[in-house]
């Protein structure tokens, strides 16, 4: 009988085994990789949670937390999200944080000015131009200090059309100016005004242009006499004609006087923003100090605490606060923008700027508003 053959099963080669290996491998290799990236996202969220929890902590139960608390809080307010900020400080906070500085405003402008100028008779003839601009910085921001020698080179001017305001860089082109900075507010509702209402006061070569005061009987100012002496303050009107006053409009606070600063440190500055302030030194030259913000990258803005140091160190013996945010501008004889206002549709159409002239007195400024009562003007209509 033939022999039985015997069957055997086939070998494994090293090869099968040797893949069988390298695939557990990988599925482990894979296990772990899951595993990892499972455990780092773990970590980072726990770790931002950790990350949060203090930064509130420090935020709302610190005195530093607190100081940036209210920096935040106050550079808001100066924006056209004003209520946002109760998010930040409360709803209480908000409104008794605003009246702070209300309070506080009205209070820096009590004190009497004491300074005396001395402006050459003749700049040019002294071998001076009458302006120069040159370039500021600080710690986050970025702006423009413009310098004129002779006061008495200033004209505050008005729109040319009722109805609405105009852009700087019009009055600029249309008057022939050398230069020309924003200067007094105006009704603003929702952000969108036309730029006609101011508030407060104006005046234009000695004469009242328009008077928004109502029942009160001061206002806060800036402007000039008729010598070219810088005034800033809380005045009547009265007070002011007997001053001789010349160009001016209601802004505040005042922030140098008799050559003292009245903001104590970055915390009382009212926020982070975009600045525009007018100063004076004891030669009689005055200063506009225009500061940029609301740009990452380039400028996020100054505290009027930044302006104020700013405008000591070149020598201001008074100074104030003028309109800013939005409104900021510095505009040159060729009618282009110097700065970069922060304004989201472009340069705002305003009531009032103050312009630079080589002869101020060939300057005309009709009256816009003349015949115009307060209640007359819708500050919303275009």
């Amino acid at each position: 009988m033939p022999a039985p053959s015997i069957k055997t099963a086939p070998a494994k080669t090293a090869s099968n085994s040797a893949g069988r290996t390298s695939s557990k491998s990988k599925r482990r290799a894979s296990k772990r990789r899951r595993f990892g990236l499972i455990r780092l996202i773990r970590m980072t969220i726990l770790s931002g949670f950790v990350g949060c929890l203090l930064f509130a902590v420090w935020f709302y139960l610190t005195p530093s937390g607190r100081t940036f608390r209210y920096m935040v809080a106050d550079t808001i307010i100066t924006t056209q999200h004003r209520e946002w900020a109760k998010y930040i400080i409360g709803e209480k906070g908000l409104k008794e944080r605003v009246a702070e500085y209300q309070s506080s405003f009205d209070h820096m402008g009590d004190e009497r000015d004491r300074h005396r100028i001395a402006v050459p008779s003749n700049v040019a003839a002294a071998n001076m131009p009458l302006t120069s601009v040159e370039k500021v910085s600080g710690e986050g921001f970025r702006g423009y200090l413009l310098t004129v020698r002779d006061p008495k080179k200033i004209r505050l001017v008005v729109p040319q059309k009722p109805g609405r305001g105009e852009k700087v860089t019009s009055m600029v082109e249309r008057t022939g100016a050398l230069y020309g900075v924003n200067a007094g507010g105006f009704a603003d509702p929702n952000w969108q005004g036309n730029g006609f209402q101011p508030i407060g006061v104006v005046i234009s070569q000695g004469k009242i242009y328009y008077d928004g005061l109502g029942n009160d009987k001061s206002t806060q100012i800036v402007g000039l006499d008729r010598a070219g002496k810088m005034i800033a303050g809380r005045y009547t009107i009265r007070e002011l004609m007997d001053l001789g006053i010349s160009e001016a409009v209601t802004f505040s606070p005042r922030i140098i006087v008799n050559g003292k600063g009245l903001i104590k440190n970055r915390a009382q500055g009212w926020g982070i923003a975009p600045r525009t302030v007018m100063g004076q030194k004891e030669d009689g030259s005055v200063m506009f100090l225009v500061i940029d913000g609301r740009q990452p990258g380039y400028s996020i803005g100054a505290t009027l605490y930044d302006a104020q140091e700013i405008m000591l160190e070149h020598g201001a013996v008074i100074a104030a606060n003028l309109d800013g945010g939005s409104s900021t501008v510095l505009v040159n004889r060729d009618g282009e923008i110097v700065n970069k206002p922060s304004a989201a549709h472009g340069e705002r159409y305003l009531p009032t700027a103050f312009l630079v002239f080589n002869d101020p007195n060939n300057v005309q400024v009709p009256n816009v508003w003349a015949g115009l009562n307060p209640s007359d003007i819708d500050p919303g209509k275009w």
